[in-house]
């Protein structure tokens, strides 16, 4: 048996736990290639046009798997804190998918803590629907959650000693799905370090730190994982030479969440990157160049 993980969304925030909670099973799993063009291409054809570009991008990503594994890794999440809620394309995304691929395997977990659906939980329902004991999927499931915990810590410690540096220091913020992403964020990283720039990304914000700071900026935030992403903000800008913001088109809470941050930064030097298609990145390089000059010469917009 061979499970399949799509290289987008949600792998970005949880493929140290996937990964390690299925080889602490024994059971083989294939993660999709790094996103390409046509990636996106074969996404844009399998979605609506109102699609956002990761959603798109992820769609892409089934697209290759659905020859190669057994089953494909679709969750749904709808709330990962009792008064919030996850992206609507995370609720939505089992049913996407299903709807979207009619012959494809998809194995499934829910995570909705509004209506008393927790993570553990829902591991130990995969474990089961695999055929392992409660037993055995519990002790998987405690071993994924220390390595993963082990990753963010990790995560912490190199912002940490890239913030002792004396070089330019660039705080990139995004969803992780963005940051992370061939085409998307790995073109700005590699522009940025090409330059001689240091980049700390908003998602090595210490995690028992998220809601302290985030709740400086708004304590009124409906979207969990944009949490990350304000509480980043206030956690690094004044440690950081200047912010880039990755979006993607269309997001609604990234919407507001940007809006938010832009609000709040006073003279902070920020930067709005919005990302709806991929062909053509000539006007994003301009931005940055403008953007990295006016770092240079002192200029705050």
């Amino acid at each position: 048996m061979k499970i399949g993980l799509p290289k987008a969304l949600l792998y970005h925030y949880y493929a140290p736990l996937w990964k390690a909670f299925f080889d602490e099973l024994g059971v083989d799993y294939i993660v999709s290639s790094d996103t390409t063009i046509k990636t996106l291409i074969v996404g844009k054809e399998k979605s609506i046009d109102e699609a956002c570009l990761a959603l798109k991008i992820y769609l892409g990503h089934i697209e290759e798997l659905k020859e190669k594994c057994d089953y494909i890794l679709v969750p749904r999440i709808f709330s990962l804190v009792k008064s919030e809620q996850a992206c609507t394309n995370f609720n939505a995304l089992y049913d996407l998918v299903r709807n979207t691929f009619k012959d494809i395997k998809i194995l499934n977990y829910n995570i909705d803590v509004k209506h008393h659906k927790y993570e553990k939980s829902a591991f130990l329902k995969i474990g089961k629907d695999l055929g392992f004991s409660i037993l055995e999927s519990a002790r998987a499931y405690n071993k994924a959650k220390e390595i993963e915990n082990n990753y963010y810590k990790n995560e912490e410690k190199n912002a940490k000693d890239i913030l002792k540096t004396n070089k330019t220091k660039i705080l990139l913020l995004g969803h992780p799905y963005i940051l992370k992403d061939n085409l998307i964020g790995k073109s700005i990283v590699n522009y940025l370090l090409n330059n001689n720039i240091s980049v700390v990304y908003s998602y090595q914000v210490p995690r028992e730190l998220i809601d302290f700071n985030c709740n400086k900026i708004s304590t009124k935030i409906h979207f969990t994982m944009n949490k990350e992403q304000i509480a980043a903000f206030n956690y690094f800008k004044d440690k950081v030479n200047g912010t880039i913001i990755l979006t993607a088109f269309p997001c609604g809470p990234d919407s507001l969440s940007n809006e938010m941050i832009i609000r709040k930064r006073k003279k902070h030097p920020t930067l709005l990157l919005t990302f709806e298609d991929l062909t053509n990145n000539t006007a994003v390089i301009t931005r940055l160049e403008s953007f990295l000059d006016m770092l240079k010469g002192g200029i705050h917009l």
